[in-house]
């Protein structure tokens, strides 16, 4: 999927809100909530239809102010028998600005969850944000981008669909047959959908997507709405839903600690086990490290990559700090080379927002970063830093965590897998496994015929916590650099591939402090005492993670997504230097595919780090040849 810049909505407030490059407004005169509770919960029979259901999904394809959502968000609270998690997935190609969107709900008549929304709200930018209300139970997935392109990229089977948007007339490309049959190839067995149009063109392509469909009593002077049932001739058989909630973890550092606690969000019981004694003891016991995005150019799979777990992390980690887990969310600099002027093109060509990332001239940069910058630099105001270790130790708390055990070997047996110490010993039984243990991840895999081109990049960090720094927000580039809680500062990291050296070293010491130099002009103060650490990060050749179903590569395939997989044998690794960028989307991508959620990614970037990404490549340049 190619991005797209995002223009935010152009609004004009006056007695109800309109949208003058549509000629249309954004609901009737009766009321936003009204009409959402009569044509779109009540046109798909809610509540009553997600009572007794663990997770009911919801599919819209106009988000608009989101009032749609937010009356859902009061019907699920309101309602005694509800399911455990309500699943809201919207588009919109036009987004209001934070400023509208608080303006559009200043006087709403649900101020808490109107206010919730507008706190939570993302930057402007392409992709697709998961938003967390009710501690998850309610979850928003907000694709900013086009309607047609995003159906298809939904990794999700909707229970009730809302058809919003202005008007046919106003608006047709959204109406359009072809979006339709893509709404219906989005739908579960027995979906609806409801939608205040009767347009003829509307519902002979609802029935040409699959749908039964019918009318309505309407509401605000519309006498009918349309109403429809999903019931195509042939329904394809989906995967079997997992019977037991049940799954073993190996690797108790932050890959493996995020996937365990994505896991227990869902409802499952988990156990991680990792042979140190204790949490992130190897090289997720750093005592920092930094979350942050990217701009590239092309704005390709590794940029939009980044860019999604780095609104993840921010999502994430913010709360955790202001609650005391060591770190800082007040920005980062990244510095950017002499050409500012270039920096501002590609973020204006990109229509990339503020509130996302700014580029700062030297001066500026200097005085937001405490210390001299030479540099045009890239400001991500939502990135920062973390304890690591602490991060890990927060998502395993009140887990079954065995540590002090080394997991040598997997034996499928029946319909479930032992794992085995290196005396054959079943250390535990268990139908879902999860390899997050590093390279020792793909050591576990091996037998079953997977590789994969990653690599071992040694990296050793240097620190001193002896008086106060000048610095006063991480910064990057060639090295970087973090102020640590209570004074001292951290820096780093060397990068060695394939030095398998764990003792720390004077030579990389001075490697790391003269790095520092140049990036900051700060020098280890007089008779600060050096600390140090050494891990490896596990490094693909692509520079993504690896993250999804084992696949069975002894089989052949026509798509990364149907290459047959091994039942119950899953890979959340090599997340190389972007181990706390990257871990809580990781977690949160492998435990919805485990737990047949929906995806909190688009279809395109969940292949990019799929298992079987480089055997398909070297299948399809075969099929050309």
């Amino acid at each position: 999927m190619k991005s797209q810049p995002i223009t935010p909505a152009r609004i004009e407030f006056g007695e109800v809100p309109a949208a003058p490059d549509f000629g249309d407004v954004y609901h009737p005169h009766v009321g936003a909530l009204a009409q959402a509770r009569h044509v779109f919960l009540r046109g798909n029979g809610l509540p009553e239809r997600w009572r007794g259901r663990d997770r009911f999904v919801m599919l819209e394809t106009g988000f608009g102010l989101g009032n749609n959502f937010i009356a859902a968000w009061d019907a699920w609270r309101s309602d005694a028998a509800r399911c455990r998690q309500l699943v809201f997935a919207s588009i919109e190609r036009h987004p209001p600005t934070h400023a509208d969107l608080v303006r559009a709900h200043a006087a709403s008549t649900l101020p808490a969850l109107a206010g919730a929304l507008a706190s939570a709200w993302p930057p402007l930018v392409h992709g697709l944000h998961t938003i967390d209300f009710e501690h998850g139970r309610v979850r928003l997935l907000l694709a900013f981008g086009d309607v047609a392109a995003w159906l298809p990229e939904l990794a999700l089977q909707a229970d009730a669909i809302l058809l919003d948007g202005f008007a046919p007339a106003r608006n047709p490309a959204m109406w359009e047959a072809h979006v339709l049959k893509a709404v219906g190839r989005r739908a579960a067995p027995g979906a609806t959908a409801a939608t205040w149009s009767v347009a003829r063109e509307l519902r002979e392509g609802l029935a040409s997507a699959g749908f039964e469909v019918g009318r309505a009593p309407g509401i605000g002077g519309k006498r009918e709405i349309t109403v429809a049932r999903h019931a195509p001739r042939f329904t394809p058989p989906g995967p079997p839903a997992p019977t037991q909630r049940e799954a073993a973890v190996i690797g108790a550092g932050l890959a493996g600690a995020a996937i365990a606690r994505a896991l227990a969000d869902e409802g499952w019981e988990v156990t991680v086990l990792d042979r140190q004694p204790a949490p992130a003891l190897e090289t997720s016991g750093n005592a920092g490290g930094l979350f942050h995005g990217t701009v590239h150019a092309d704005d390709g799979p590794h940029a939009r990559w980044l860019r999604a777990a780095a609104l993840h992390a921010q999502r994430t980690i913010a709360p955790l700090v202001a609650a005391g887990l060591p770190g800082q969310v007040q920005g980062l600099l990244r510095l950017g080379g002499r050409d500012g002027d270039g920096l501002r093109r590609l973020v204006e060509r990109q229509h990339l927002p503020a509130d996302w990332v700014q580029v700062l001239d030297p001066a500026a940069a200097s005085a937001l970063a405490g210390v001299p910058i030479a540099e045009a630099s890239w400001c991500f105001p939502g990135g920062g830093w973390v304890s690591p270790a602490a991060l890990a130790r927060h998502w395993l708390d009140g887990l079954r965590l065995r540590g002090g055990v080394a997991v040598d070997r997997l034996e499928r047996a029946d319909s479930a897998w032992r794992l085995l110490d290196a005396d054959g010993r079943t250390l535990h039984t268990t139908p879902v496994v999860v390899l997050a243990n590093a390279a020792d991840a793909l050591r576990l895999a091996a037998p079953f015929g997977y590789s994969a081109p990653v690599r071992r990049v040694r990296g050793q960090v240097t620190a001193w916590r002896d008086g106060a720094t000048a610095l006063a927000r991480p910064i990057a580039g060639d090295g970087y650099a973090l102020p640590l809680p209570g004074g001292g500062l951290l820096c780093g990291a060397t990068s060695q591939p394939g030095d398998e050296d764990p003792a720390l070293r004077d030579a990389d010491h001075q490697h790391n402090l003269q790095r520092l130099q140049r990036l900051t002009g700060l020098a280890r103060p007089a008779g600060a005492a050096l600390e140090g650490r050494v891990g490896w990060r596990l490094q693909t050749d692509d520079r993504l993670p690896i993250a999804g179903a084992l696949p069975d590569l002894r089989a052949h395939a026509d798509g990364a997504r149907r290459w047959p997989r091994i039942e119950g044998l899953w890979l959340g690794t090599a997340l190389g230097g972007r181990g706390i960028t990257l871990a809580p989307l990781l977690g949160r991508l492998v435990a919805a595919q485990i737990a047949h959620a929906p995806l909190p990614l688009e279809r395109s970037l969940v292949d990019a780090v799929d298992p079987a990404r480089w055997a398909l490549r070297v299948a399809r340049r075969a099929t050309n040849l």
